[in-house]
């Protein structure tokens, strides 16, 4: 079995993970405060939340759901310790369950199942059909190889810009077409994946990320893939509840296709989610804690019978590496060796965590620019085959 490097952690001195704790959940506490408009108590108790955050130790989830005792048992590492001393992936993801918790998410209420962050991601998935309609004539007259490299890098630099991450100001590309930003991949295995692809599939899954311009962006690729037979099946892998505050959930996908409406593409997806063609999965291991090495059996089994899975977005890529400090020279095929099909990483750079460069290029990018893994302005489109 191989050697782990050391978790990042929240504790690293001026590392973006300390300031994800310190700065940035901070603030979406607040932001969801002002969208919901929560009644006076539930506001003391988030403020108390933020408090505890900065100040105190970690405090135990207080529901009864079905998941509460995987939290329970995770969090048994970290008992005593301040939020501060914490891994920064089991932060993030203990963040996000102890807020739905404080909100009443699960809790029978007028709350249940009500999204906080809704009001925010529905901005976004406005916006996104807006820009779909700018550019989508030009690109339906275009040759499948056109449209497949169009569409294929509007789904990686449409994870630019997610909700929880409002650090990274930059937003993705205007057009579908997006060879102007060819420079800034890091490693660019387009051409291998569309051979891939071209030649006719069984099945492609996704892992998918965010909602907004980038599920729509999975969702025009999904259905170009089906439309032109180069796969028979996509299945999509959503989130169960919210997390990360901008992750779609199956209820998202289903709202995007009911803004499109008559849209062409529109049509097209519902006729592909009827016929079983598109296929929208959830499943509890997505919202925890733990790191793809330890995805469950059953959850392992659904994704080998893909072709090729498309792990989107910064967060997945995270759990992909361990949440690690591996040398960025250490080839991603040894690292995801685990993993039980052929994986195509599409993922902007958010995290101070990467694999697969070549010797000297992550200290020439320090030296270009040192905000290089955290600003969002690069990414990867990376391939590992799996031999079967």
């Amino acid at each position: 079995m191989i050697d782990l490097p050391p978790p990042l952690m929240v504790s690293e001195p001026g590392s973006f993970a300390r300031q994800t704790i310190v700065e940035r959940k901070p603030q979406i506490i607040r932001q969801v405060a002002i969208d919901n408009g929560y009644a006076p108590g539930m506001l003391r108790t988030l403020e108390a939340f933020v408090d505890e955050m900065a100040n105190h130790t970690l405090q135990p989830l207080s529901g009864l759901e079905t998941d509460v005792e995987g939290w329970h048992r995770a969090a048994i590492a970290h008992r005593d310790k301040a939020w501060l001393e914490l891994p920064w992936y089991f932060a993030e993801t203990y963040f996000y369950r102890r807020l739905l918790d404080m909100v009443g998410y699960f809790r029978p209420g007028p709350r249940q199942g009500r999204d906080p962050f809704a009001v925010q991601k529905h901005g976004q998935m406005e916006a996104a059909v807006s820009w779909l309609a700018e550019n989508w004539t030009p690109l339906t007259g275009a040759a499948p190889d056109v449209q497949f490299e169009a569409l294929l890098h509007a789904c990686l630099w449409g994870n630019r810009a997610d909700l929880s991450n409002q650090t990274v100001r930059l937003e993705a590309t205007g057009a579908l077409a997006t060879r102007q930003e060819r420079h800034n991949l890091l490693i660019d295995d387009t051409g291998q994946v569309e051979r891939l692809l071209a030649a006719g599939v069984s099945r492609v899954d996704w892992v998918n990320d965010n909602t907004g311009r980038e599920l729509l962006s999975d969702l025009a690729l999904a259905s170009f893939l089906l439309d032109h037979g180069w796969a028979r099946t996509v299945v999509f892998h959503l989130k169960g509840h919210p997390f990360f505050v901008s992750d779609a959930l199956v209820a998202d996908v289903h709202e995007t296709l009911s803004a499109l409406g008559e849209h062409e593409l529109g049509r097209r997806l519902v006729g592909h989610l009827q016929a079983g063609r598109l296929v929208l999965k959830d499943d509890p291991f997505w919202t925890t804690s733990l790191m793809f090495r330890q995805m469950p059996f059953k959850l392992r089994a659904e994704l080998s019978r893909a072709d090729l899975v498309i792990l989107k977005g910064d967060v997945n890529y995270r759990r992909l590496l361990d949440d690690a400090h591996w040398p960025p020279t250490t080839p991603l095929e040894q690292i995801a060796d685990y993993f039980p099909a052929s994986l195509l990483v599409l993922r902007t750079l958010k995290g101070e965590i990467i694999a697969g460069l070549a010797p000297g290029q992550a200290e020439a990018l320090q030296t270009w620019d040192p905000a290089w893994l955290i600003n969002g302005q690069r990414g990867l489109i990376q391939l590992v085959m799996k031999n079967r």
